[in-house]
């Protein structure tokens, strides 16, 4: 009788376990659906070649014999069995198996579920955006499991996310499932978090549609905070290189009042001098590249301040106080400098690399942030802060000073005006030469590099007060942030001129700028 039993059990089973498919058999057939299937199917499996299968397929090397449908895969120039991984023979009517896209979205969620059990955490975050935007319901064990396991909060919520996706992308999920699901998809607040909340518009249900209203809505408000801190964001870089611009014609003009029309290229040469160091170094030393920058500054530096001690020696001196001629004969300087460079490099844009650190971008907390500008704001605020330390705490800083509050008074108690007026205006223009190593990561190095940085560094320095360091610093901050948030609204050019009347209508009741400088000779 029991053997009687257990053989009808036997063929009533028979056909049940007749109907479970083949994802080998699925994989080599001939219809992109029946593909489909063989990959979540495979993954579904825990077969441990299951990678290895899905990564050839993903890569063209898997490869199917008509005469048995046998599965291979391609190794170099060497053919293995996709089952495993023995060595089989080479024939020359194999053919590759098919994908189209969506065979290769199903290979990115399958491979996604295999990386849910990876020990790399890195592997395991990266597998739950995977099933996220894969929706794919073959994932929900592989997600309980992982849910179950992990420990890490930030990939625990990466997990529960594509859980809710998959729940809410699978027919037949349950209205409170379906309401449930839908806070951790808003939580995420990112575009495809939006998307999946709009696709439940047409959901029959009216518990659901409200959820996810609501859950629009409050990604929208926080989708619209951030792109308002992202603007806040781009305008303190774009602060941060006004203030490199603008920081050595601060000094020149606050000292000796001279309209320096060529500081723009002041800026153009350091940036010239940091593409010659670069050249350089790929011809000499390659190792030492990742320090080109470095080496690059002071390099600027001195090319620029030296180039500034000429101008001054030999033009400026026999123009002091008579601006308006120091402006044509600083604009004559600046074409020059142009025709030369542009006759020794060439009128075309050169290209300047950047070392490894300051390569890619990172997320904070919804922001993106790319490392170059990260660290030119950093680069802009030591420059910043060391300049500042050079003329508070220095014996020249202290003559400088001196000569800007009251020249005559200066020049009577002994200091030698000529010999502050030199080192001064190279002090500005090796200044504007490191501000070139910055400029040259993030803008074109060519002859006409610094006549894009010259207006708003007037801009800047009137605004803030000249001679005034602290009043650059507000002053370069303040424009950049509110020119990147007018911009999403009335456009770059319409932001500039409503800037330029701004600061028109600012110095008819302030002259001085924000921060005055005080002195006698200058409260004159």
């Amino acid at each position: 009788m029991l053997r009687l039993l257990t053989l009808l059990f036997l063929l009533l089973a028979a056909p049940a376990l007749a109907q479970v498919p083949d994802p080998y058999g699925q994989l080599a057939g001939d219809g992109y659906a029946e593909i489909e299937a063989g990959v979540s199917g495979l993954a579904a499996s825990g077969d441990p070649r299951a990678d290895a299968i899905l990564s050839a397929l993903s890569d063209g090397r898997l490869l199917v014999r008509p005469a048995d449908k046998a599965l291979l895969i391609r190794q170099g120039n060497a053919v293995v069995d996709a089952k495993t991984g023995a060595p089989a023979a080479d024939s020359p009517d194999l053919k590759p198996v098919r994908a189209n896209n969506r065979v290769r979205r199903a290979i990115e969620a399958a491979r996604g579920q295999l990386d849910l059990a990876s020990p790399d955490s890195a592997k395991r975050r990266a597998a739950a955006d995977a099933v996220f935007k894969a929706r794919d319901a073959a994932a929900l064990p592989a997600l309980d499991a992982a849910l179950a396991r992990e420990t890490q909060a930030g990939i625990r919520q990466a997990l529960t996310e594509a859980r809710a996706a998959v729940l809410l992308a699978k027919p037949g999920t349950g209205e409170a499932d379906r309401i449930a699901a839908i806070p951790a998809i808003q939580a995420r607040g990112d575009g495809d978090a939006m998307g999946i909340l709009r696709g439940l518009a047409a959901d029959p249900s009216e518990a659901v549609r409200g959820a996810a209203a609501r859950g629009i809505a409050a990604i929208e408000t926080r989708l619209a905070i951030l792109g308002a801190l992202q603007n806040v964001w781009y305008g303190i870089s774009l602060g941060s290189v006004l203030l490199l611009a603008a920081i050595g014609l601060a000094i020149t003009f606050g000292v000796m009042g001279v309209i320096n029309m060529a500081h723009g290229e002041m800026v153009m040469l350091g940036a010239y001098t940091t593409y010659g160091v670069q050249e350089l170094i790929r011809t000499k030393a390659p190792s030492l590249f990742g320090w080109s920058l470095a080496i690059s500054i002071p390099c600027a530096f001195l090319v620029a301040g030296l180039m500034g001690v000429l101008i001054e020696r030999f033009i400026i001196r026999f123009l002091y106080g008579r601006p308006l001629e120091t402006l044509l004969a600083t604009f004559g300087v600046s074409l020059i400098l142009q025709q030369g460079v542009r006759s020794l490099f060439g009128p075309t844009n050169r290209e300047v690399g950047a070392p490894a650190f300051m390569s890619g971008a990172f997320d904070f907390y919804g922001l993106s942030i790319t490392w170059g500008r990260m660290w030119i704001i950093v680069f802009a605020l030591a420059v910043f802060l060391g300049l500042l330390f050079v003329l508070r705490k220095t014996a020249f800083g202290l003559k400088t000073r001196a000569v800007t509050q009251n020249r005559r008074m200066a020049a009577a108690m002994g200091i030698r005006t000529p010999y502050v007026d030199a080192l001064t205006f190279g002090l500005g223009s090796g200044i504007a030469g490191i501000a070139g190593v910055a400029l040259s990561q993030i803008d074109n190095v060519s002859p006409n590099l610094g006549q894009g940085y010259i207006i708003d560094s007037f801009l800047v320095v009137v605004f803030g007060g000249v001679g005034n360091l602290w009043g650059t610093l507000v002053a370069a901050l303040t424009l950049g942030v509110v020119n990147k948030l007018a911009e999403p609204y009335v456009g770059a050019v319409l932001a500039k001129i409503g800037l330029l009347i701004f600061i028109i209508l600012f110095i008819q009741k302030r002259p001085r700028g924000l921060f005055a400088l005080k002195g006698r000779a200058v409260e004159s």
